[in-house]
């Protein structure tokens, strides 16, 4: 009997431990968390105010609108694709008491309406940034901006850059050129 339940919660195991991995994966989008100091400096560089909205797109578990929230008075949504990064992220925002500013979205977020963000987050590949470029043009208002960590736009010139953490602030409209 203990030898089917350790069977039953092995497999248990590898089915969630499967859709952590897998599920972002095929959409081209793995989960690899960053710290909250890299956030935090993420969401300064962004001037991140009390009562405007940030998106973090691919959201993971929920740590940067956590963040958002508590720390710059931020109401913060999130789209992330993973269903056990969803679940995990819901419990953190559950548990954190940040229900009341902080939503997460399970779903694809090339299919989210993001017209409502003053500040995008986004900690993706460059692939992903090129695919989602247009979109964000198309979508943000003048005056929103998106930062973004470890990749950059490769047709728009950031308004600023911080080197040592490799985080890219841009400001809508983008400026024309070649990012740096």
């Amino acid at each position: 009997m203990s030898a089917l339940i350790l069977i039953v919660l092995g497999l248990v195991f590898l089915l969630l431990s499967g859709l952590w991995l897998i599920i972002p994966a095929l959409y081209g989008v793995p989960w690899v968390p960053t710290r909250d100091k890299r956030i935090r400096k993420a969401l300064q560089i962004a001037k991140l105010k009390p009562g405007e909205t940030l998106y973090d797109l691919g959201a993971g578990d929920g740590r940067v609108l956590i963040l958002a929230a508590r720390e710059f008075g931020a109401t913060a949504v999130g789209v992330e694709v993973g269903p056990i990064q969803c679940l995990v992220g819901w419990l953190r925002i559950w548990f954190g008491g940040s229900r009341q500013k902080v939503r997460l979205r399970c779903g694809n977020f090339y299919k989210a309406n993001i017209r409502e963000a003053d500040v995008v987050f986004i900690y993706l590949t460059s692939a992903q940034i090129s695919r989602l470029q247009d979109k964000l043009a198309e979508e943000m208002r003048p005056g929103a901006r998106i930062v973004s960590i470890a990749a950059d736009f490769p047709n728009w010139k950031p308004n600023e850059v911080d080197r040592e953490s490799l985080i890219f602030l841009y400001a809508m409209p983008p400026l024309s050129g070649p990012s740096t």
